[in-house]
């Protein structure tokens, strides 16, 4: 199953400079997996000892996978992962 993982523009460098990358999984979890093991220089951009940043957001298909079952979200071919680093300012 393919679906696709929109990248942020400041992770794109870790990403070989893509704005999309078409990765393999059935769940959340499995897609970022492959999606690292496609540009491992992401890995450390979105994971902390194995658990997702805090500042990083994920939605599927826009729907937050902190309302769903977060990682375990499972997810279907052809459906969009967006990345969404939180952003702070004042």
């Amino acid at each position: 199953m393919a679906l696709k993982v929109q990248i942020p523009t400041p992770m794109r460098e870790q990403a070989g400079g893509s704005a999309e990358v078409v990765v393999t999984g059935a769940t959340v979890k499995a897609a970022l997996d492959d999606l690292t093991r496609q540009h491992p220089a992401l890995a450390a951009k979105l994971f902390d000892n194995g658990k997702l940043r805090p500042y990083i957001n994920v939605f599927v298909n826009d729907e937050d996978i902190r309302y769903l079952d977060d990682l375990d979200t499972p997810v279907k071919d052809g459906e969009i992962v967006a990345l969404i680093p939180a952003v702070a300012g004042g």
